[in-house]
């Protein structure tokens, strides 16, 4: 029996407000609105990169910071991919990329496990974008990976640039999780684990 592998959620906190609909079997098509433009521009690679259709409107207390926008949105994503898997019936799981971006490399990995756990190496001697400290995406992440149940590993091999180190993150962020949760057609429908289940 076929599922929608869709998800429509909000999340409306004194920090922030924001809604998500997500299509995980979709075309990278995407409305992105968060009030913080390289966050948009971080999304909008998400999506196109991962084939995920996704639009997302956000608000929140920017004039004073962008952290809690930030981590909030990795909340809210997490949620919303977590309730589009369901009971992960049929995925793949597991999911890996090394995306190169000019003299940058990164390493990402992940399983859809249902145990939360994220390792994030990458040191940077400089990590502004404007006003933006992309070291901000590491509590987007372990955001995400809290609320979807996922063990990530994101390893910067080397780079120096901070746009292309966040660029090449999230793109190979969204080509490692496409591949975790393409469907498997050899599970028939199956959980790929040996305790038959992925939901806690």
């Amino acid at each position: 029996m076929e599922t929608s592998r869709t998800a429509e959620l909000t999340r409306n906190t004194n920090e922030t407000q924001i809604e998500v609909s997500l299509k995980l079997d979709g075309e990278g098509k995407n409305e992105i609105a968060t009030g913080i433009p390289f966050l948009d521009h971080m999304l909008q690679l998400f999506s196109k990169h991962g084939f995920f259709d996704l639009k997302i409107k956000a608000t929140g207390d920017i004039d004073i910071d962008y952290h809690h926008l930030v981590e909030d949105m990795g909340i809210t994503l997490g949620q919303a991919f977590k309730l589009a898997l369901g009971e992960k019936a049929g995925i793949k799981r597991y999911g890996f990329f090394v995306l190169p971006m000019d003299e940058t490399l990164v390493t990402v990995a992940l399983d859809l496990s249902n145990r939360a756990f994220l390792v994030f190496d990458a040191p940077l001697p400089i990590s502004m974008v404007r006003d933006f400290n992309i070291q901000l995406f590491k509590e987007f992440f372990q955001a995400f990976a809290n609320e979807a149940g996922c063990n990530l590993h994101i390893r910067l091999e080397h780079g120096q640039e901070p746009h292309h180190v966040a660029e090449a993150m999230f793109k190979g962020f969204a080509k490692a999780l496409d591949l975790a949760t393409i469907l498997e057609p050899r599970l028939n429908g199956g959980v790929p684990s040996t305790k038959g289940t992925l939901s806690s």
